[in-house]
């Protein structure tokens, strides 16, 4: 039975001011807050995407491709969590309509590594500066710290056992893209 002097979810404030949530209680807000700014995150890349035939999944792997240049497909899959099946029809999708290119590995012809072409690294360099857009506004409204803020929150999101490889692809990536300058 619910103690109904008990103080609501939203009446429970550590010292710092924030909300928390009781253990029985999930975090409404905050959970519709994700799922809401989500769908405005990927809204003005979905408007692109639609205008060429493709959606979410080319978006992802397009974003990937472009950051880790020659990456393998067995690594794509790992990173995107999709099945092999689901990524063909997909890579088969942008790689026949000139955004991706498959080569074989210098040492193991098995191995599918994967560039974007020019075209595709200007879709996805287009979708990434909208995306950049909007994370810029709202850092802006969160302060001078919003920035380190926001990536620890997103950070501590990632399942414990996956943010130490999550930040050395996120790390990898910016090497090489400086590497590019």
């Amino acid at each position: 039975m619910a103690d109904l002097n008990a103080p609501a979810t939203s009446d429970l404030r550590p010292s710092g001011g924030d909300r928390i949530a009781r253990q029985d209680e999930p975090v409404w807000d905050i959970i519709e807050l994700l799922f809401f700014a989500y769908r405005d995150f990927v809204s003005e890349p979905d408007d692109v995407l639609a205008k060429l035939s493709f959606g979410r999944a080319h978006h992802r792997v397009l974003h990937f491709v472009n950051r880790n240049p020659g990456m393998k497909v067995a690594e794509l899959l790992d990173i995107l969590k999709i099945t092999k099946q689901s990524l063909g029809r997909v890579l088969k999708q942008l790689v026949d309509q000139g955004y991706v290119v498959q080569k074989e590995g210098a040492n193991d012809r098995r191995q599918r590594l994967l560039y974007v072409t020019s075209k595709g690294e200007t879709l996805a360099i287009k979708l990434a500066g909208l995306q950049t857009a909007r994370v810029a506004r709202a850092l802006g409204e969160l302060g001078p710290n919003g920035y380190e803020a926001a990536r620890r929150f997103l950070t501590a999101l990632i399942d414990s056992d996956n943010r130490d490889g999550v930040l050395r692809i996120i790390a990898r990536a910016d090497r090489a893209r400086r590497q590019r300058s």
